[in-house]
């Protein structure tokens, strides 16, 4: 506020503003800067630490206005600039009323609730007060994290810890039986895009396809009334194995709506900041060895959200949706990948001198860039302004379900060569990615390598 400068604050004299910050550093002995404003977009959070950064101090941020208000944390409790800060995007206004209607008082599913997508999702159903939240995930210590940490944080939410399997029909039977949640949320997934590709092509295929038809048969079974399905900017023209089966699970479920009256949404979004195998860990990681970090690709781009972010999203979107809408968050603008590498470095307090960044090369799977939609689709405004829905392809006859269907339950056990022959098959926009491919330098960047 420029009217305030040469004025006094608390007896404290306004020295200048934002772009006099530069100067007024030469001029006195601070070391910090605090960005004390409650509610502030992301671009102007972006271009303070810029200032900040060249003019040689940190700048810091306190919490939120109101839990300082309500007493929760106190003043002292600034913080450093986190990635989310500057990759972040503003606040997601929720339909708190309508989610309340949706989850409050409701028996809520979440499948992969100890994943980073997974848990979040519980961690924001819990504060619509469900009457029992029941969180199933395969891995046992995720599950016991969860278990430790709503012990803590919400201990008058009821929730039941299920160890499962998604492919499991009959512990699936018996959740479904015993506590009949009328509210399911789909994340548990296999993710990591070149894990996925080569020996284990067959487990995501079974996990991520096999695994959400059967829980769709446990809920035809047994009655739901809402059906929401986390789906990838990945199965949008996959080249992955990983996102050719999150498309294939999205096209079952679309032709599984137009027997079933159970209403169903599918949610698509890239990647989110912080979430397990993703590119920040790693990137954290490298650092505290003291680098490098490494970078695929010079140009490779991703959309990047917040955790909760999506999370919130998808919980509105499953509010709105119904007839197996596929919606597509607002993810932005993409980032690339070499610039997130060089804003952690220098937030981790470094120079690139000190953490130096190698190019490794794309690897199976991967693409330059994310697609949210594929190109014979479009999509349409919703009446949330982070929210759009696609006009997708027309689902797949009886005869193509059958067959895949035959496919996945099969006995024997599939090689990664017959599995992308497969999907190819049973999805025209499936571009497998090459099946050798040699190690060749990137143009311009001496020992740089390409998968």
């Amino acid at each position: 506020n420029r009217n305030k400068r040469h004025r006094e604050i608390a007896g404290m004299p306004v020295l200048g503003s934002w772009d006099d910050i530069a100067q007024v550093t030469l001029q006195t002995d601070i070391r910090h800067a605090i960005l004390a404003v409650s509610s502030i977009d992301h671009q102007t959070r972006r271009r303070a630490y810029q200032l900040c950064e060249a003019a040689g101090i940190r700048l810091l941020l306190p919490p939120p206005i109101e839990d300082l208000m309500s007493g929760r944390v106190t003043v002292s409790q600034v913080r450093e600039v986190e990635l989310d800060d500057l990759l972040g995007r503003d606040e997601v206004q929720l339909d708190t009323a309508g989610l309340d209607q949706l989850l409050g008082a409701q028996v809520v599913l979440v499948t992969g609730a100890g994943g980073s997508i997974g848990s979040e999702l519980c961690r924001q159903i819990a504060r619509f007060q469900p009457t029992l939240l029941l969180l199933l995930e395969q891995s046992e210590f995720a599950l016991y994290t969860m278990e430790q940490e709503f012990a803590r944080a919400y201990p008058q939410v009821a929730i039941q810890c299920l160890i499962g399997d998604v492919k499991d029909t009959q512990r699936l039977d018996e959740i479904f039986a015993r506590f009949r949640p009328r509210v399911i949320f789909h994340a548990a997934a296999y993710k990591h895009v070149p894990l996925m590709e080569q020996s284990n092509a067959w487990e995501a295929v079974r996990n991520n396809v096999l695994g959400t038809w059967q829980v769709l048969q446990a809920v035809s079974r047994h009655g739901a009334d809402k059906f929401v399905f986390v789906s990838t900017d990945k199965a949008v023209n996959p080249t992955s194995v990983m996102g050719a089966s999150k498309r294939l699970a999205e096209m079952l479920l679309q032709r599984w709506c137009q027997t079933n009256a159970i209403d169903t949404v599918i949610v698509r979004f890239g990647n989110v900041l912080g979430s397990t195998g993703s590119v920040v860990p790693k990137f954290k990681e490298q650092i505290a060895r003291g680098g490098p970090l490494t970078v695929t690709h010079p140009e490779i781009r991703r959309y990047f959200m917040s955790v909760p972010e999506a999370c919130r999203l998808v919980l509105q979107a499953g509010f709105m949706g119904h007839d197996g809408q596929v919606f597509v968050l607002d993810m932005g603008e993409p980032v690339r990948i070499l610039d997130l590498a060089r804003d952690l470095i220098r937030l981790s307090g470094f120079s690139e001198e000190e953490i130096r960044i190698e190019f490794s090369g794309l690897r199976p799977g991967e693409k330059l860039y994310e697609e949210l939609l594929a190109s014979d689709e479009n999509s349409l405004p919703t009446p949330h302004p982070k929210l759009r829905v696609a006009k997708v392809i027309e689902a797949p006859d009886s005869q193509w379900e059958q067959e895949v269907l035959s496919w996945l339950t099969g006995n024997d056990a599939v090689g990664p060569r017959e599995v992308r022959a497969t999907l190819n098959r049973f999805i025209p926009e499936y571009s497998p990615y090459p099946e050798t491919s040699k190690v060749v330098p990137l143009p311009g960047l001496p020992g740089a390598r390409s998968a």
